[in-house]
Order: structure tokens, then sequence, then C-alpha cells
């Protein structure tokens, strides 16, 4: 199945809350509503047809500053899925605002997704509903702020952290 089969399917069978749907540069993406998104992801994972049986990556995009977006919502977070069986790959984003920036938790379908979920919250700020265990992962504990945010100050000054005797 083509990537354009897939994202038809992907919006007879979640109708509305497929917002959008692309295949920019060979990429095939649909951007889904954020209260659908656990939804879709289980379904890409277990619909026969597509088994997408791996979560090659989950991450963000800050996009406070990219032309056009100024007043949509900040955040995206995306996840590339990839079927073992069937070769086939799909890039799913859900949209979130930066005031109510939390997405339901995918550790119970892709295992995987606890440590990318760590490194989305550590870096942006993105919370996952759901998620076993969210702390940092990349930044120690003491860290202010999440650094890949487009806003974040590089000047910051942050906790000098040591040996605790």
């Amino acid at each position: 199945m083509d990537g354009a089969a897939i994202l038809e399917r992907l919006s007879g069978r979640f109708g509305a809350a497929v917002v959008e749907t692309h295949a920019h540069r060979g990429d095939h993406t649909a951007v889904v509503a954020r209260d659908a998104l656990r939804a879709v992801l289980a379904w890409c994972r277990d619909e026969p047809a597509l088994a997408f049986d791996m979560l090659m990556d989950l991450t963000a995009v800050d996009d406070l500053k990219f032309p056009g977006r100024e007043d949509g919502p900040r955040f995206e977070v995306v996840y590339h899925l990839y079927s073992v069986a069937h070769n086939h790959r799909l890039r799913v984003k859900a949209r979130v605002d930066e005031d109510d920036a939390v997405v339901p938790t995918a550790t119970g379908l892709w295992p995987i997704a606890d440590w990318f979920e760590r490194e989305v919250w550590d870096m942006f700020g993105v919370r996952f509903a759901g998620h076993p265990d969210l702390r940092r992962l990349l930044m120690y504990e003491e860290f202010v702020g999440h650094p890949l945010r487009k806003d974040y100050p590089i000047e910051r000054r942050q906790p000098l952290i040591g040996p605790q005797a």
C-alpha cells in the first residue's frame, strides 16, 4: 500500500479528526486532532493492512517563529511510524497550544515511546498524560526551562550542581 492510500484509509476511518494530510517531498503526513491521537496511533499499529509495528521516532517542533503559524498552536508532536512487514512509513502530527501542551502517552502501544516522550518533555516541555515515569532524561533535575523552545534564553545561567557531601 502506498502512502496516498494510507492517508486515504486514515481519513476515511477518522473523518474530521484528521485535520489535514500531505505528501510534501514524499513524506506522507497526517495531522490529527489531539483528542483522537491515541486512537489513531492504536489503529495504525493494529490495522493489519497498515501494521505500523515500529515507532521510529517521536519528537516535537516549536512553531513559535514559523511564518504563518504565529496565531496557531505553538507545538507539534510528531510520530514517525514504520511497518516492517509492509515496508511503508507514515508521519502523524498533533498540534498543541503552549498553555495546554499535553498529549496522551504512547507507551502502551510502543514501549520505546517511554524514552522518546521523556526527551520531548525535557527539551520542549510537552507533557504526556499517563506516562509511567515522566522526568528529565538529558538535562539534570535542577535545570530550569526547556532548552529547545525557541524562546529559551541562551544566556540563562543554570544552577550549578555538584557532589553532595
